[in-house]
């Protein structure tokens, strides 16, 4: 009698086991359904107290992040026209789905950015199609701006993040394969983004545009050294009245020989418009193709002047600025030009910047002017078994293990909505 007692207890314990064990799948992938049908970033950082309640271990919370969401095939395709507000402004947007659209494949994604910002007002433009700068079959997100939200305004940074982060809810992007590219004001446009917001996108392709228009039309400051992070496809005409390619040349040549990766294809005839895009096409969507973002560069340098919007560059954040000095150790910069030394943009407030170099789990990191910066460490890079270097200016930082966080794999999960960078820890650093 007292076997089958004890036989009866095992197996009641057997299911007892098994019955919480069942419970807490679900508990997960309910969290993680809540999770991914969050509509906004906000909305999914509340989700991430429930999941790490559900006891989830990291290496699966890693994996399911790394497959993201489920994606349906009943989703609007074709020309969608719609807007949302940013800062209590209506903003009117399009996307391009193609009709063939599949959930299981991820695709390329373009942002396009129109010219004539001065002459346009708050309202959508045309038919919302891509018209007859269409390329290879993609997703096309068509923002508008106008005369008082043109592109150089951190209004159209937080319009652009806000479009990419909701077309990524509802369709399979490839978060690697997320372009920008412009015509005039746009090409212009697409220089200001990739010096204040370039983490989310692969490249940049300014058609008929000039970086130093920005010098008239930007109040704050702008740091041209952060183009060296991506790649650029630039084209210009040389019968343009208004950026001939013999004032634009020079300026190419100066971020070419700074360090910037940029393919530059002038078009002798061409004028103020587009009618040699049947000649470029070809070689703009071999560039798009070949050019895909690497989420996790070895090398990565930024600057900004500490505000919040622009003090993020992929797994760099710059927390705190610190006081100028004369005798900090000059970087080079391409805000200088020429033998003359000729500046492009003035400075009106003190700046920080930072240049990493990563090898292993060792990061060299050459600063100025900031005194906190933090580094987001993913565990695709990173070895979280052994211990982490960090150097700052030839001195040691920091160095010593670092734990898998299921938070901070989250909270950045959340904030980026991206499969192809998360970060399991981040590791705060001030500058010695």
């Amino acid at each position: 009698m007292k076997r089958t007692c004890g036989l009866l207890s095992a197996g009641i314990l057997a299911i007892a086991i098994g019955s919480t064990a069942s419970g807490a799948v679900k508990d997960v992938d309910a969290a993680f359904t809540a999770f991914w049908e969050a509509r906004t970033p906000p909305e999914a950082a509340k989700k991430i107290a429930a999941i790490v309640a559900s006891g989830v271990s990291f290496d699966e919370a890693l994996t399911r992040l790394k497959a993201g969401r489920p994606y349906s095939a009943a989703v609007p395709k074709g020309v969608i026209r719609r807007s949302h507000m940013v800062n209590g402004v209506e903003y009117f947007y399009a996307v391009n789905v193609p009709p063939t659209y599949d959930p299981a494949r991820r695709y390329q994604v373009r942002f396009q950015l129109h010219g004539g910002v001065s002459r346009e007002s708050n309202a959508p433009r045309g038919d919302g199609t891509i018209g007859a700068l269409a390329g290879a079959e993609q997703i096309y997100i068509i923002p508008y701006a106008w005369q008082d939200a043109p592109w150089w305004g951190e209004e159209q940074i937080a319009n652009l993040r806000t479009l990419l982060d909701t077309v990524k809810r509802t369709y399979n992007v490839d978060e690697n394969r997320v372009a920008v590219a412009g015509v005039s004001d746009g090409g212009t446009g697409a220089y200001y983004i990739a010096m204040r917001d370039m983490t989310p996108f692969s490249s940049f392709l300014t058609l008929n545009g000039f970086v130093l228009v920005l010098r008239s039309v930007v109040a704050g400051d702008l740091f041209p050294n952060n183009l060296r992070n991506k790649p650029f496809f630039v084209v210009n005409g040389g019968r343009d009245p208004l950026y001939p390619t013999r004032a634009v040349e020079p300026y190419v040549e100066h971020l070419k020989k700074s360090g910037v990766d940029l393919l530059y294809r002038p078009q002798p005839t061409g004028v103020h418009n587009t009618a040699w895009w049947p000649d470029v096409k070809d070689s703009f969507e071999e560039f798009v193709r070949t050019h895909p973002r690497n989420p996790l560069p070895q090398t990565l340098t930024w600057e900004s002047n500490g505000q919040p919007l622009d003090s993020r560059a992929d797994w760099l954040v710059i927390d705190k600025l610190a006081p100028q000095t004369d005798d900090a150790e000059p970087l080079e910069d391409l805000n200088t030009m020429g033998n003359r030394g000729d500046i492009l943009f003035e400075r009106s407030t003190k700046s920080g910047r930072v240049d990493l170099v990563r090898s292993g789990n060792t990061v060299k990191a050459t600063t100025r002017g900031v005194a906190q910066f933090t580094l987001l460490l993913s565990p695709e890079v990173f070895d979280f078994d052994k211990p982490v270097r960090v150097e700052t200016n030839g001195q040691l930082a920091f160095e010593g293990p670092v734990a898998r966080s299921v938070p901070s794999l989250l909270k950045w999960a959340a904030h980026d909505n991206d499969r192809a960078m998360l970060f399991g820890a981040e590791l705060p650093i001030t500058v010695r």
